[in-house]
């Protein structure tokens, strides 16, 4: 195997046993292709030498430890690196605490005694995290030598920086579909709205280009929302449901500091996307135009999806009915939560978004919460 893409995962807990189980857990059914190598930690103090001292990928840790608890150490980690996915194994009265740790910056909790398949699913995810988060700065890196040894030959630079730019993009968009809650389809459909509703508005060309690319990474922040959360079979409690509003400003940091104008414009969309024109909407309660109209633009496409999407708590609305909720209301969606042009945008290209919700529909999606 190839050393140069080995994966290092880090597994602290005071119990041997524990150890040696997750280990072999790991062993057998860890999958990708990618080499890795499996370290383990009976402290927290071991653990934190381990991770200052090698290229940690993943960190699973027991939330209760003798000494320092895991959650006590996930705030060591955070000082020097921010980024690092830790996962916490936890019994079931300690919910809440994990609850918490979410929101402190872990990136998901394991429910003990440990479910295999679950295990390995939580790795495969916060591996593929860990994968973008590098790409991301090795992006950044590029660009910083390109500029600095092709200050003579800019042409050339700028063109590899576009083609990096795009393949950066399209990893994103993978990413993203991969946390959609049921298909990568909801994804695509998103994309296609957006530019339906901005040629409406007249907006500019550019702009219409960008957001077809940009709009498809909304949810990208649910990478950090827990799959106890994503996933449940039904409506969340209101602590859940904080939790999952966290998406947002997640997606936002994920896809914070970019020079690329697509990869911006997406930052925003994350940020903003369940804003409302009312004020009514979160993360931060914005109201009117002080919502981007990026933003104002994929809140209703979003919910058109949302609404005509068969959830396990709700039916699959038909085109009329849903195009009624938007306009007239429900109670839960109001017409006022909307951009007035925005809204009168949809309705004249209504139909044609029913043609895209058919023809992308083999497997229905949406964003559920």
């Amino acid at each position: 195997m190839n050393s140069a893409i080995q994966k290092k995962i880090l597994v602290v807990d005071d119990e041997e046993d524990v150890r040696d189980s997750i280990s072999l857990i790991l062993d057998k059914r860890l999958n990708g292709g990618v080499d890795y190598s499996i370290i383990t930690c009976g402290n927290a103090h071991e653990a934190l030498m381990e991770i200052k001292e090698n290229d940690i990928d993943v960190v699973i840790s027991d939330i209760k430890m003798p000494g320092t608890s895991g959650l006590e150490m996930l705030d060591q980690i955070r000082v020097f690196n921010k980024q690092l996915p830790v996962l916490l194994m936890t019994a079931y009265a300690d919910l809440d605490a994990s609850l918490k740790a979410i929101r402190e910056g872990a990136f998901d909790f394991i429910m003990k005694p440990l479910h295999p398949d679950y295990l390995v699913h939580s790795v495969n995810k916060a591996l593929q995290l860990g994968s973008l988060v590098k790409f991301k700065e090795q992006y950044k890196r590029y660009l910083e030598t390109t500029v600095a040894e092709r200050t003579n030959e800019l042409d050339v630079a700028m063109k590899d920086a576009s083609n990096f730019s795009h393949e950066l993009i399209k990893r994103l968009t993978t990413v993203a579909e991969f946390r959609d809650t049921e298909a990568g389809t909801h994804v695509s459909r998103i994309g296609t709205y957006a530019v339906m509703i901005s040629q409406k508005l007249e907006m500019p060309l550019e702009f219409i280009r960008n957001i077809k690319d940009a709009s498809p990474l909304h949810d990208i922040g649910k990478l950090g929302v827990t799959d106890h959360i994503l996933f449940k079979p039904g409506q969340l409690t209101l602590e859940e449901y904080e939790v999952m509003k966290t998406h947002t400003s997640e997606g936002a940091s994920i896809l914070s500091k970019s020079s690329n104008p697509i990869i911006q414009m997406a930052e925003s969309i994350a940020l903003t996307h369940h804003e409302r024109w009312d004020g009514t909407g979160y993360p931060r309660g914005l109201r009117g135009e002080e919502i981007p109209i990026e933003g104002r633009i994929v809140n209703i496409c979003d919910q058109y999806d949302a609404i005509r999407s068969k959830r396990v708590y709700k039916p699959e609305y038909s085109h009329v009915e849903t195009v009624r909720i938007i306009t007239e209301g429900d109670g839960r969606t109001m017409p006022e939560h909307f951009d007035p042009n925005v809204l009168r945008a949809l309705a004249r290209v209504a139909d044609q978004f029913d043609e895209v919700y058919t023809a992308y529909n083999d497997h229905p999606g949406g964003d559920s919460k």
